[in-house]
C-alpha cells in the first residue's frame, strides 16, 4: 500500500530534514513552499515520487487552492503536516511584523487545517501534523509569535474535538519543537539546541506512533512543566527579561 503525505512548508528546516527522511521511508511526497527553486532542488533529491506547488500560506484562499489542487493531482493522501510558519524578530516591534506572523502561523493555518479536516473527514481517514512551539505554553517578547502558537495547539485540540463530535476517523498531532537549528533559532550558546535531522527523526517517530502531542526534542517536555507553573516573575528571569521599574 502506498504512502502519501503532504508537507507544507518543506523548502528549509523541518520542513526539508522531514521530506528527506521519509522519502527514504518510501513516501510519495507534495511539497509546497514559497520559493520554486528550493522546491525543484529538494524534488531533485528525492528517489520516491514527489510532487511541489508553489504556496504562499499569508494568502489564505490561495494556499487552500493549490493544497486543494495538490491533494487532486497526488490523488489523495493519508498525512497531511502543516510546517509553514514564521515570526517577527525586529527589535523594533513593528505592526507590520505582528500582522504577517498572524497572517502565516493563525490564518493561513486555519485555511489549510480546516481544509485538511474536510478532506479527511470525507475521506473518512486521515492523519493532521502541525508545528507548534514550546513557546505556546506562555507569552514572550515576541509576543505574536508565541500567541499564534497558542492558537495552533488551542485549534488542533478543537479539531479533535470536533472529529469526536461528528465521529470522524481522523487522528491530530501537534509538535512543540524547542530550539533547533534552523533561521529562526538564531545566536550563539542557544539552550538545547538540536539539529534539524535529529528533529525530523523524532518528529516521523511520533507521527507514526499518532502522538496527540509530541516535544521536540522528547526533553523538552521537562522544560514544558516549568513553563506552565513557574509564577510569572519567575518566567520573566528565566527567559531573560527584567520588569521595568515603574516611575
Amino acid at each position: 500500500m502506498s504512502k502519501k503525505a503532504v508537507i507544507i512548508g518543506a523548502t528549509s528546516g523541518i520542513g526539508r530534514a522531514l521530506a528527506i527522511h521519509m522519502d527514504k521511508c518510501g513516501y510519495e511526497l507534495g511539497l509546497t513552499g514559497r520559493r520554486q527553486a528550493l522546491l525543484v532542488s529538494l524534488q531533485n533529491e528525492l528517489t520516491q515520487p514527489s510532487h511541489i506547488a508553489q504556496m504562499d500560506v499569508s494568502q489564505s484562499h490561495d494556499a487552500v487552492f493549490e493544497f486543494e489542487s495538490l491533494l487532486t493531482k497526488m490523488r489523495g493522501v493519508d498525512l497531511v503536516i502543516i510546517n509553514a510558519g514564521t515570526g517577527s524578530t525586529d527589535a523594533s516591534f513593528p505592526l507590520q511584523g505582528e500582522l504577517h506572523t498572524i497572517a502565516v502561523n493563525v490564518a493561513g493555518f486555519t485555511a489549510l487545517a480546516n481544509s485538511a479536516f474536510h478532506f479527511f473527514a470525507k475521506q473518512n481517514s486521515g492523519h493532521i501534523v502541525s508545528t507548534s512551539s514550546i513557546m505556546a505554553l506562555r507569552g514572550g517578547p515576541c509576543a505574536s509569535y508565541n500567541a499564534s502558537k497558542a492558537y495552533i495547539a488551542a485549534y488542533m485540540e478543537g479539531l479533535s474535538c470536533r472529529a469526536a463530535k461528528d465521529g470522524a476517523n481522523i487522528s491530530f498531532t501537534e509538535l512543540r519543537p524547542g530550539f533547533v537549528d534552523t533561521e529562526m533559532a538564531k545566536g550563539d550558546g542557544v539552550f538545547w539546541l538540536a539539529s534539524v535531522e535529529k528533529a525530523a527523526q523524532q518528529i516521523f517517530v511520533a507521527i507514526k506512533k499518532k502522538k496527540r502531542i509530541a516535544y521536540i526534542t522528547k526533553r523538552w517536555w521537562l522544560i514544558s512543566l516549568i513553563l506552565k507553573y513557574v509564577p510569572f516573575k519567575v518566567y520573566l528571569r528565566l527567559i531573560g527579561c527584567k520588569k521595568q521599574n515603574k516611575r
